[in-house]
């Protein structure tokens, strides 16, 4: 039978650090540092960061671990769920089960005791330090079994479950393609070998590290950041929050207090400029037919009833 898991704050009974994580962790934030060499800086290269946190951290993260698998919010054609699923592994940001059994936990327990990851037990704590204490309750069948089930139901995410090094290795694919890539165009405009190898290492250290790390403190900031600072439309019991500035990074999912009012809502766009880019992302989807039974805000679902909990009319 499930069971709840323990207290999972800085005084949780297992006080080991969580090597796997703190270590690869620190090293692409290391490897990501290389941005700073001149020699390794160009404009492809920085646009690649930008776009690449768009398409890692929104599709794959935001739309694909956080709205589909998570809340269920729509669904999306087999094979376009499993390749939005690779896109985030290639964001380092843990397996689909073991990401959506810890968001599921947290709305389960927002700022409670059993929150994994709430600002009530430090900032530092909630926007990181979690991943570094080792949890082994929440690497348990019965976790798995309460808060993913479902999950592990597919068979892709039950042999990512069972390989968890594939990650690395689909990591390190996409960081090859990216090099490889890198070195073809700039080979072949300049030239020169020299010119491909420049390039290549620009990919690699902007277009992959440095994005990396971009999109790891974008949505780490949706677990800190929206739960101490911005407005809040909605008395949900909890300290979520709107926060403009995470709103606008993460593409929407700053929106917070919006999404805890309304989690299996596909959208976190309550009023008019709570740009939800994601969820426009979604419509798309849904236009094109890769998307289906994508789930409304409920104040567009029950009109008459949503705003019984509003806070500023």
């Amino acid at each position: 039978m499930s069971h709840a898991p323990a207290a999972t704050g800085p005084s949780a009974s297992s006080p080991h650090t969580h090597w796997e994580y703190l270590l690869p962790i620190l090293s692409v934030h290391l490897l990501a540092c290389i941005a700073l060499v001149p020699w390794c800086f160009s404009w492809s290269g920085m646009s690649l960061a930008i776009l690449g946190t768009v398409v890692f951290g929104t599709l794959g993260i935001n739309l694909c671990y956080h709205r589909v698998l998570s809340h269920r919010s729509l669904k999306l054609a087999k094979r376009v769920e499993h390749s939005l699923a690779t896109i985030a592994l290639c964001s380092l940001e843990d397996t689909p089960a073991r990401w959506v059994a810890n968001h599921r936990l947290h709305h389960a327990h927002s700022d409670a005791p059993l929150d994994p990851h709430s600002p009530r037990d430090g900032i530092s704590w909630s926007h990181a330090g979690w991943l570094f204490r080792r949890a082994p309750d929440r690497r348990t069948y019965a976790f798995f079994d309460r808060y993913a089930h479902d999950i592990l139901s597919d068979d892709y995410y039950r042999w990512l479950e069972r390989h968890p090094m594939a990650i690395l290795w689909i990591y390190s694919i996409h960081a090859a393609a990216f090099m490889t890539v890198g070195f073809v165009i700039g080979a072949t405009t300049a030239g020169s070998w020299q010119a491909g190898v420049q390039l290549a290492v620009s990919w690699l250290v902007w277009g992959v590290f440095l994005r990396t790390v971009l999109v790891w403190h974008i949505t780490w900031s949706v677990n800190s950041l929206t739960h101490l600072f911005g407005y809040r439309n909605y008395a949900t019991g909890e300290d979520s929050r709107n926060n403009w500035l995470v709103g606008l990074l993460a593409m929407g999912e700053g929106w917070h207090n919006n999404h805890h009012h309304d989690p299996s809502s596909a959208s976190v766009q309550h009023r008019w400029w709570e740009i939800d880019a994601t969820y426009y992302m979604i419509l798309f989807l849904e236009r094109i037919g890769w998307a289906t039974q994508v789930i409304r805000p409920r104040h567009l679902r029950h009109p008459a009833t949503a705003r019984q909990t509003v806070l500023h009319p």
